[in-house]
């Protein structure tokens, strides 16, 4: 596989791109212990664990062209410790992601320590942030002197902040799979949808009571 594959380890469910990159990970798992505020966030399979994956995931979420994916695993080659420490940022800012959009679907308060990492992240985005003209009008882009190992996180960071500052936060929802607790982007009616997939965890589901009542 190369660098250029996004290969299947990515699925996008998620209806906005900081839900995307917050659901790099095989599923999420409750915390018995965890009182009043169970995350969910015990992580049942890590999906960034290297530059590699990285940079897979923005080329499948298209925030980078295969030249950008090149440039920027290259850069990573030479540089390794560098590229590891990107990684652990992305880990980082997507964990503090899911717990501040966590706490907005359950109506929790929240942690002052992960709006700080979300914030942190945003600022060095907004610093790369360059006015640039398109076919009807103008829009953003991103402006970066020579290949930066950050480069994935500055529209994921956007993403969340513009979406938690929107009048549609309240679409966020958690899936109801028990292996999984993926976040998505509500856009039924009446906001009744239960699943980040029907095909996969709503069938399981429904594998499981059918098994239950048996």
């Amino acid at each position: 596989m190369t660098v250029d594959d996004p290969g299947a380890a990515f699925k996008f469910v998620g209806g906005r791109l900081c839900l995307d990159f917050i659901n790099t990970v095989s599923g999420r798992g409750s915390n018995p212990g965890a009182g009043d505020r169970d995350y969910a966030d015990i992580i049942e399979k890590e999906r960034l664990v290297t530059f590699t994956d990285l940079t897979r995931w923005g080329r499948a979420a298209k925030v980078l062209t295969s030249a950008e994916a090149a440039a920027l695993w290259r850069a990573a080659l030479a540089a390794p410790a560098k590229a590891a420490q990107a990684v652990n940022r992305a880990r980082v800012l997507r964990e503090a992601m899911y717990r501040l959009f966590k706490t907005a679907v359950e109506g929790w308060r929240p942690d002052a320590a992960d709006l700080e990492v979300l914030n942190r992240e945003l600022q060095q985005a907004r610093a790369h942030e360059r006015l640039a003209p398109e076919a009807r009008g103008f829009g953003w882009s991103w402006h970066a002197v020579g290949p930066a190992l950050d480069r994935v996180l500055w529209p994921a960071a956007r993403s969340a902040a513009e979406l938690l500052t929107s009048d549609e936060l309240q679409r966020v929802n958690q899936c109801g799979g028990e292996d999984c607790r993926w976040l998505f982007f509500d856009t039924s009616r009446n906001r009744s949808r239960r699943w980040c997939d029907m095909a996969e965890c709503g069938n399981r589901a429904k594998v499981r009571r059918f098994r239950r009542r048996h």
